[in-house]
């Protein structure tokens, strides 16, 4: 291989060689190799001890060290797969040798119905790997394109991408005729390249080393079917391990220079060590491993329920009753029933049981205030409830309150969870009402009372509104009729009140459109053309 000895060659002479010959003989490659490991094996690199404990991915490349800062890379798809990456470098000098009839590779692309296909000898056996010219005194390359072959298919739709077979997989058979020549076109494509197979038998029989880029689906195109010269499981097989292009003759010897070109960097050892390092540390760090299992946290034992005495399962269903007809308004029933079990319970300004699940209320009061029953509250003020018990505080009420200073902003009352202004109106008459009972303006948290007196002079303040409301409608309503309206401003055209009457009048009847504006006489003529043509129709 051309590019491998000479990139080999120019190595040594960089790692000083003390060679001086002008000419370059017919062993020089082999030589350059045999040298090259000769100062390697006695000067290997050291291995640091977290790069051998701790293996990374490995690379694409496989790199060579020739003391003192001189590196050379192959791609590792050139040695076999079955070898340790120890023996890289006797199997680099491997490829040096000489083989009976030569060494060839065969190498493979399709992609978006374009196929380059090629077989290409790296090494001419019993020749002398490099041969200089006597005009030019340059190395003259001894790899050979021995069959190559490009064609194209129609298999992708435009600007799209992907082939109609997934389309097809993905949304259903499409019954369109560019579906139906891509289904063609990837027949063909599949045929043309097996056939090419065929004829290239022996030759692909004879190479090392078989390159293929190619999909998931394409990859099948070229093994496991009948007759088909490459196994699923040949151990020839490899991918390209850089990116390609579109599948062309020129892009497959691209791809042949970049596999046979030798990489060439020049670090020190210490240079080598911190780029170890480096990389070490940017790999992400494994999840440690405890060495003793967490013990699972035992399951809560389910609370049993407890089973209630025939009194205790009478007395909650009286406490449902009375939660319902308070939350719900009922309050003909619930001055009923309270005049009857009213003492049991406890009286008005009784706690409610936990096991109601109220949270946010604690009185029967506090209940028909956030129900926003008007006539409950009302009674249950008549009837002395207090009104200044505070109500229960969930976890984020007390948080937010934290750090206030004033006492009674942190509590809340029944008249704080009215919602409406009738509601606080109850609250307030029963203030001015009763002013004795309770604080009302105080730990009740009442702005002020409300009289007959404020009441009336409410209502009174609402009817004067709405009075002049109507006054300025009635105003506003008189202007409008004093305007001339459009009907008014155009003229009124008498029609006869004898026989049918048509809009338009009859044919070559002027009379009836005097007076109108020129839009209505175009739009009476249209409807006349309109008439006249469905009569004809008729006929």
């Amino acid at each position: 291989m051309e590019e491998l000895n000479v990139s080999l060659a120019l190595e040594d002479s960089l790692s000083g060689s003390e060679s001086s010959d002008e000419e370059i003989d017919s062993d020089s490659g082999h030589d350059a190799v045999s040298t090259l490991v000769d100062k390697q094996k006695p000067r290997k690199r050291s291995i640091s001890p977290e790069l051998s404990t701790r293996r990374g991915p490995r690379t694409a490349i496989s790199w060579f060290h020739s003391s003192p800062s001189t590196q050379i890379g192959v791609y590792r798809v050139l040695f076999p797969y079955d070898i340790p990456e120890d023996d890289h470098l006797q199997a680099l000098k491997d490829l040096q040798e000489a083989k009976s009839g030569g060494r060839s590779w065969a190498m493979f692309m399709v992609a978006g119905g374009h196929f380059a296909g090629a077989i290409v000898r790296v090494s001419n056996a019993g020749k002398e790997s490099e041969v200089q010219s006597k005009k030019t005194k340059k190395p003259v390359s001894d790899m050979e394109v021995l069959r190559h072959k490009t064609f194209h298919r129609y298999t992708t739709r435009r600007k799209q991408g992907g082939s109609q077979s997934l389309n097809d997989n993905a949304k259903g058979n499409a019954k369109s005729a560019g579906a139906q020549l891509r289904r063609y076109g990837e027949q063909a494509l599949r045929e043309d390249i097996r056939a090419l197979l065929s004829d290239w038998e022996e030759e692909i029989h004879d190479c090392e080393i078989i390159f293929i880029r190619a999909s998931g689906a394409n990859r099948k195109i070229f093994m496991d079917y009948e007759g088909s010269p490459i196994s699923k499981t040949d151990e020839r097989l490899r991918t390209f391990p850089f990116p390609t292009r579109r599948p062309t003759q020129s892009e497959l010897s691209r791809c042949l220079q970049e596999l046979t070109r030798v990489k060439v960097s020049h670090f020190t050892e210490e240079a080598l060590r911190a780029q170890d390092e480096a990389y070490l540390a940017s790999l992400p760090k494994p999840k440690p491993i405890p060495a003793i299992p967490v013990p699972l946290a035992p399951e809560k034992p389910k609370s049993k329920q407890v089973k209630l005495s025939k009194e205790e399962e009478i007395l909650r269903e009286k406490w449902q009753r009375l939660v319902e007809m308070v939350s719900k308004g009922r309050l003909e029933p619930l001055i009923a029933f309270w005049e009857r079990e009213g003492n049991n319970l406890g009286g008005i300004n009784v706690r409610l049981p936990e096991w109601i699940g109220e949270k946010r209320v604690a009185t029967l009061l506090q209940l028909a205030t956030f129900s926003g029953q008007e006539d409950v509250t009302n009674w249950m003020l008549e009837m002395c409830a207090d009104p200044t018990i505070p109500v229960p505080r969930s976890e984020d009420e007390a948080d937010s309150v934290e750090g206030e200073e004033s006492a009674s902003k942190r509590r809340r009352t029944a008249y704080d969870l009215a919602q409406s202004r009738s509601i606080r109106d109850v609250f307030r008459r029963n203030a001015g009402a009763h002013p004795d009972w309770w604080d009302w303006f105080g730990a009740a948290h009442i702005p002020s009372a409300l009289s007959k007196e404020m009441e009336d002079g409410r209502e009174e303040k609402k009817k004067v509104r709405r009075k002049g409301l109507k006054d300025r409608l009635k105003e506003r309503e008189a202007k409008e009729k004093e305007k001339p309206t459009a009907e008014e401003s155009t003229p009124f055209i008498s029609i006869p009140s004898i026989g049918p009457h048509k809009l338009g009048g009859s044919a070559g009847d002027t009379a009836g459109t005097a007076g109108l504006t020129l839009e209505m006489k175009a739009k009476i003529e249209r409807e006349r053309r309109a008439r006249a043509a469905e009569a004809r129709l008729k006929k």
